[in-house]
């Protein structure tokens, strides 16, 4: 028995000896989901700037924060050069703890009210009462479309949907950072591991010279 044991712990790490070195693209495939998702949304506060600081700043129908210019400009900026460092892999855990905090500040004010879902499911779990209404609009919407338009014909590039506008993609989005959060952009795919390499070659360099002139 403890032959078996032994043997399967040997193959084991032998196998974790070998997927180590591919453990970089785990990191690679988080940074490219995430890319074009702060990407779009970062260029598209900026060409929208003014639209976006009345949204951040207005009371009535807005999220009514204070210094809306200033956190438009930091939102704008950190989900731009967000989508390109994690593009490269360059300042991977750096540039993570901004995004992470316009993330949190996303799901407070964006988009908790809305509950868990991001497209309203009455048969999901975490339904609230805002989409358990849901279901009986949007029958009422297909019944509409179906009496009075061309309901195949507006639905062939895919079902009609309500947008729930829940936390569900923004928690989803957080987790992915703080998970790159830890491992950083990844082995051999990315600035941060090159970089650092060359750090420490120069670093030994430089200790191999001081300790050959002592």
């Amino acid at each position: 028995m403890n032959n078996v044991i032994y043997l399967l712990s040997e193959k084991y790490r032998k196998f974790c000896s070998v997927i180590k070195h591919g453990d970089g693209i785990a990191a690679l495939a988080l940074r490219l989901y995430l890319v074009p998702i702060f990407w779009m949304a970062g260029t598209n506060k900026f060409t929208h700037f003014q639209d976006t600081v009345e949204w951040f700043g207005n009371t009535d129908w807005g999220l009514g924060l204070p210094f809306p210019t200033l956190l438009a400009a930091l939102a704008t900026s950190t989900e731009i050069m967000g989508a390109i460092l994690l593009a490269v892999g360059l300042l991977t855990r750096f540039i993570s703890i901004p995004l992470i905090i316009t993330m949190l500040v996303a799901i407070v004010t964006v988009h908790l009210p809305n509950g868990w879902q991001a497209i309203a499911d009455p048969n999901a779990p975490f339904a609230s009462a805002q989409v358990i209404a849901s279901s009986e609009k949007l029958e009422k919407a297909r019944q509409i479309l179906e009496t009075y338009g061309n309901y195949d014909w507006l639905t062939s590039s895919g079902s009609f949907v309500i947008l729930n506008n829940g936390i569900e993609f923004a928690v989803t989005y957080l987790v992915m950072l703080l998970a790159l959060l830890v491992l950083g952009g990844g082995r051999y795919l990315s600035f941060d591991y090159w970089l650092k390499h060359i750090f420490l070659n120069i670093k030994r360099a430089l200790l191999h010279k001081a300790v050959r002139k002592l």
